[in-house]
């Protein structure tokens, strides 16, 4: 059934509404809807790598295979948000994630052959591809919808933080629970967290649909509108993706203990500076704080690469997650700022799939490069990624200024 409520009456309406009172349930979704992808993360490699014996471009390429599909499935949520309502495809796509999880725990469980388990592992992140691109892209719009379209960098602030507050905090929790119950233990943790996200999703009202059925877009002509600021996103992306991925083993190489504590370290210091800088992009501009961000980023991969210790190296994480913390509210309110209400679900999740691509890209290609360099492979990828999003900028602070991207128009 649709979202159906009077746009007029309930945009009026939005735009009076609290911040906290109109994104604290969808922030309660996102976080354990999101546990579903960030908990396994660091376990997944450690599954697949030292209880199944694959290779670390196994592990790297089957971690990317979920964005890949959540990348090929962006613009379809979008568009399905547009046409039925946000909350219509979260509704769907969080039972799809247990689902998924599902899968995990057969992988982890069925007595057969570690390339059969791999093949059931793989079927399980296909799954959460999809389930991933419908509820975030649902929870955005919908959060817009509840609070109104002039507060979506604040929408994006605090989304982004249930999703980071996911990985960061779900990161040590898998590794806990994987070192207790193993990897079945981790598939039952994602397989309840959506299940929870899903009881609050019924509760909550829908948004009126402001795109209908008629509005058919490619998605080229939406990219077009949003490509450049997507791109600034996807290379910082990639230090948190290859961080992520392979600090497990980066740690496990070293003899190091600690790597869950690593990865929660970058998670608290994203959300600190989400809570303490979300009016900073405001204040100084998206540019600017982007420019910042990236060279915080870019040193804490340095320090991160030449790290003669765990306490260090810890350091290095958590200058990461403060450097990449404010790049998507300041690049996700430049993508959507002149697209049309009735494309909002599209743009939304056409500017997340930079996300994905970087996150799908980045594990195979760095776990190539870990066979001619070793783990340090995954920090000299993250330095290259973030100087090359700061070379981005003098052209962002041209589309600043302008208002709109070369050759934009409508879509």
């Amino acid at each position: 059934m649709n979202d159906v409520p009077s746009s007029t009456q309930f945009a009026q309406f939005a735009s009076r509404r609290s911040a906290v009172s109109g994104l604290a349930p969808l922030v309660a979704i996102v976080f354990c809807g999101f546990l579903a992808v960030g908990a396994p993360l660091p376990a997944l490699s450690l599954y697949i790598h030292d209880e199944l014996g694959f290779s670390g471009f196994t592990v790297g390429w089957v971690i990317g295979l979920q964005s890949v599909v959540t990348v090929l499935s962006r613009h379809f949520a979008g568009t399905l948000s547009d046409h039925h309502g946000p909350r219509w495809i979260v509704l769907r796509g969080l039972p799809l994630a247990a689902l998924a999880a599902g899968c995990y725990l057969a992988s982890a469980l069925l007595p057969v052959a570690p390339e059969f388990r791999l093949a059931v592992l793989i079927v399980g992140r296909l799954l959460l591809g999809i389930a991933e691109s419908l509820f975030i892209t649902g929870t955005m719009s919908w959060g817009i919808g509840r609070i109104g379209v002039a507060r979506t960098g604040k929408v994006m602030s605090w989304q982004g933080i249930a999703m980071y507050a996911a990985f960061g905090l779900g990161a040590p929790l898998g590794l806990a629970v994987h070192s207790v119950c193993g990897f079945a233990g981790v598939a039952v943790l994602a397989i309840v967290t959506p299940l929870i996200a899903l009881g609050v999703a019924f509760a909550l009202p829908p948004v009126p649909v402001v795109g209908g059925d008629r509005v058919h877009v490619p998605v080229h002509r939406v990219l077009r509108l949003i490509w450049l600021p997507g791109l600034v996103l996807a290379f910082a992306t990639v230090p948190f993706a290859s961080m992520t991925a392979f600090l497990p083993l980066a740690y496990g190489a070293r003899s190091w203990t600690g790597a869950g504590v690593a990865i929660a370290s970058f998670g608290i210091a994203y959300v600190f500076v989400r809570l303490v800088g979300s009016h900073l992009p405001d204040r100084f501009g998206p540019v600017r704080v982007v420019a910042v961000s990236v060279v915080i980023e870019m040193f804490g991969q340095l320090v991160l690469w030449g790290a003669p210790s765990s306490a260090i190296a810890l350091a290095g994480a958590a200058l990461t997650g403060l450097g990449f913390s404010l790049v998507f509210p300041s690049m996700g309110v430049m993508a959507t700022r002149r697209v049309p209400a009735e494309l909002r679900g599209r743009a939304v999740g056409n500017f997340m799939a930079f996300f994905d691509v970087a996150v799908a890209l980045t594990g195979p290609l760095v776990g190539l490069s870990i066979g001619a360099m070793g783990y340090s492979a995954a920090f000299v990828a993250g330095i290259i990624a973030s100087a090359a999003a700061l070379a981005l900028m003098p052209a962002a602070a041209r589309i600043g200024r302008s208002g709109s991207q070369p050759g934009d128009g409508r879509a």
